[in-house]
């Protein structure tokens, strides 16, 4: 064999050891890879299998959550429907217990009309046999004066009949007189009856509304909070409620002050809901100012509904339940005007019973009388052609419509049931101590006291407090400089020494806050 053979056969044995040290290496590598890969693969497997356990347990609690804050809620709602539904009982009850005693005095009664008419029939039976006697003993006698004076009973009763006849026209003419005069007071007295059973079966109690709410809390440590840091929390809450917040000596009490009964009511919830949650500062008093301001209209509209459902009123548009509602924050000379309505409402019913008329008609005229003062716009119109207006708006039945109308004489009375409304708001208003008129003077003033300031340009809010003696004016911080605030206050006194009359004096504050809001994203 030849050297060149000899290098062939060896180069060929290189390149087929190579190739197989070579496939050797790349079987090596691919299978360290497919190990490698395996281990990622049973990483992430490992790693979605723990993601997803926790997706798994956040959407448990998230559904229990839920599933709780649901139950609670229906535990309300089913809570208040029980309660609902027991006072209803309750009522039907009452009603039902009243009823069976008038049915029982109902039976008595037809059982004494049938003893009367008893013993009538045997004295009308005597009656009969006595007239049978009295008509022949007068033939008797007839025939024995015929005898006497030799003249016929026939003529007889002509000259008699001429001879009385002068003397009848004038006992006539006076006892006709005499039958006026006693049936003009025989009238007088019947009306007066019913008005004194009127009064008497309705006792509705005269709650009149003051101009301060007394809002209870558990501890004094409470009224720090109230105060906050140098009186901010306080002047905050006054600022956005416009009330007074009186906090004294007065244990376990603040007191509220503010001649209108809604924003004292605003102040009072959310005085209530800020205590309960423990967070007071400016930021969340004027996030709970602003929910109550919201929720008050779901009260008015449960007031209302609660009153129509005392009443036994059906049948009444959503909107005038609304306006009725509001009739509980509102007074009429001192007088609460949903409670002067409901008992308007009440007598109006009695009175038409008693005087044989619709008695569910009239309670629902009584009711609406005054529901022209409630009107939010407030034109220039009378309250009660205002009032009518509305219920023609809301197609009440056209007596209801004329007796609103009329019940201040400003349109004729076409209905029996107008003047029976006119005369209960006169009775329930004349009441000692029902109304008081210096006090719907004073509402009157401190309302034109707060209007006079919101018509000077860039016053946002009013409000009258101190009774009237300091009118804070809130204005807005882009469009009133520092000094444009000095002359504002200037201004606004010397429009109300102008314009208005008042005792003492008026202090003008006029309030201009900036504020700088930005948000973190």
């Amino acid at each position: 064999m030849d050297d060149t053979t000899y290098l062939i056969l060896v180069g060929l044995a290189g390149l087929a050891l190579g190739f197989t040290l070579d496939r050797l290496l790349l079987k090596r590598s691919i299978s360290k890879r497919i190990k490698a890969a395996k281990e990622k693969k049973e990483h992430i497997l490992k790693e979605a299998e723990l993601t997803a356990e926790n997706i798994k347990k956040d959407k448990i609690l998230e559904a229990k959550e839920k599933y709780l804050r649901l139950k609670s809620e229906f535990e309300e709602e089913a809570n208040r429907r029980k309660n609902q539904i027991i006072s209803n009982e309750n009522k039907l009850k009452q009603r039902e217990a009243t009823l069976s005693k008038q049915l029982e005095q109902t039976k008595r009664s037809e059982a004494e009309i049938e003893s009367m008419k008893e013993n009538l029939s045997a004295q009308m039976e005597i009656v009969r046999k006595r007239k049978e006697e009295y008509e022949n003993i007068k033939q008797q006698q007839i025939q024995i004066l015929e005898k006497v004076a030799n003249l016929r009973a026939e003529e007889a009763k002509e000259q008699l009949i001429e001879t009385l006849k002068e003397e009848a026209r004038t006992s006539a003419s006076i006892q006709i007189k005499d039958i006026v005069e006693d049936a003009k007071l025989t009238a007088t007295k019947e009306a007066k009856k019913i008005v004194l059973q009127t009064i008497q079966r309705t006792a509705t109690e005269h709650a009149i509304e003051n101009c301060v709410s007394v809002f209870n809390i558990e501890s004094d440590d409470i009224k720090g909070k109230i105060i906050g840091r140098e009186g901010r929390n306080i002047r905050a809450l006054e600022a956005i409620t416009g009330v007074e917040i009186i906090v004294d000596d007065t244990p376990e009490a603040i007191i509220i002050s503010g001649f209108d009964p809604v924003r004292r009511e605003i102040a009072r919830l959310s005085l209530h809901r800020l205590v309960q949650d423990g967070r007071i500062h400016p930021a969340r008093i004027e996030e709970i100012v602003t929910k109550t301001q919201k929720n008050i209209n779901d009260e008015i509209v449960e007031i209302g509904e609660r009153t129509v459902i005392d009443l036994g009123i059906h049948g009444l548009h959503p909107e005038m339940i609304k306006l009725v509602g509001r009739m509980r924050f509102r007074s009429s000379y001192g007088q609460n005007l949903l409670q002067h309505s409901r008992e308007v409402a009440n007598l109006c019913a009695i009175m038409a019973s008693e005087l044989g008329l619709n008695a569910k008609l009239a309670k629902r005229a009584g009711l609406l009388h005054d529901i022209g003062k409630v009107w939010p716009d407030e034109p220039e119109k009378p309250h009660a052609i205002l009032g009518m207006e509305l219920a023609q708006k809301f197609k009440e039945n056209g007596e209801v419509c004329n007796a609103i109308g009329a019940h201040h004489d400003e349109i004729e009375m076409t209905s029996l049931i107008s003047p029976i409304v006119q005369a209960c708001d006169a009775i329930s208003g004349s009441r000692p101590g029902a109304r008081r008129e210096i006090m719907e003077q004073y509402l009157k003033r401190l309302k034109e006291l707060e209007n006079l300031a919101l018509g000077f340009e860039g016053v946002n809010k009013c409000y009258a407090i101190q009774a009237g003696r300091e009118l804070r004016v809130l204005v807005d911080a882009e469009n009133v400089t520092d000094k444009a605030a000095n002359e504002l206050s200037f201004n606004i006194s010397q429009k109300i020494e102008k314009d208005m009359q008042y005792p003492g004096q008026i202090k003008v504050t006029v309030i201009r806050e900036t504020r700088a809001v930005a948000f973190a994203k």
